[in-house]
């Protein structure tokens, strides 16, 4: 997955002549890995592409879900995207409501999994502390039904990340952003249709979230993984490629 670099973005792109985009969106700890299998099965059909939010290089006081909003605007304007799919994990998937409770007339589709915006728990009762390999190793694999999913290289990334004292400092910026952003008063005015792919075994956005967004947000679905925790396009992208692909292909133009 080569990363492209122009101007001040830093993107993946499958398939630039493709008539249909798909827009994702990464998470706090998300990496381009995350979408791999993601950007396997759709890359020919569709163009695939992921813009790498910038969470450790805006400046200090932009660092919010406002600021990665107005990233994600800049670039979609950048790109001149006039009509894509937009698909979201965890918060990606808080960015993308912000985006399309802004501009749905852009918006083909929105699809959800394992979003904040409405409730969240982020790394468990407190901040840890500094140089705990085992608590975060532990934290790490608790994001996945299965531990095994969580590589030592996914948490030595994730320990570096939190011992990086401007990147930790970073991270909760926008983690209290988020929480301030609750969503729920503005859910009924998206109105673009929605997939919800929501692990049952989520204990970061548990699986009564995805209940509560399909509530509120009017034209909306809901597929529930079992066996599955946070993130469903990583540990089970066959049955997550296959809800989306369906979901695709009743909401696409041919």
């Amino acid at each position: 997955m080569k990363v492209k670099k122009e101007q001040r973005f830093n993107y993946f792109e499958s398939n630039p002549d493709g008539s249909e985009q798909i827009v994702l969106l990464h998470g706090l700890f998300g990496a381009l890995s995350n979408f791999a299998d993601l950007a396997k099965g759709f890359g020919e059909d569709y163009n695939v592409v992921i813009p790498i939010l910038p969470l450790y290089t805006l400046e200090i006081k932009e660092t919010s879900i406002d600021g990665f909003l107005n990233y994600l605007e800049e670039f979609i304007e950048y790109k001149d995207f006039s009509s894509f799919h937009l698909l979201g994990n965890s918060l990606g998937g808080h960015i993308a409501q912000l985006y399309a409770l802004k501009h749905q007339e852009k918006v083909k589709t929105m699809t959800l999994t394992g979003s904040s915006g409405l409730f969240e728990s982020g790394m468990g009762d407190g901040y840890p502390k500094r140089g705990d390999y085992d608590y975060i190793k532990r934290k790490t694999e608790e994001t996945f039904y299965d531990p095994k999913i969580a590589t030592k290289e996914l948490v030595d990334e994730v320990f570096d990340i939190v011992n990086d004292r401007e990147k930790a400092l970073r991270i909760i910026y926008t983690a209290k952003s988020a929480l301030r952003h609750n969503l729920e008063d503005q859910l009924h005015n998206i109105y673009v249709p929605t997939l919800l792919v929501w692990g049952n075994q989520d204990t970061i956005t548990p699986k009564f979230v995805g209940e509560k967004f399909n509530e509120l947000i009017k034209d909306s679905e809901l597929v529930q993984l079992d066996k599955c925790g946070h993130a469903p396009m990583m540990e089970v992208p066959n049955e997550f490629n296959a809800a989306l692909a369906d979901f695709l292909l009743r909401n696409t133009s041919s």
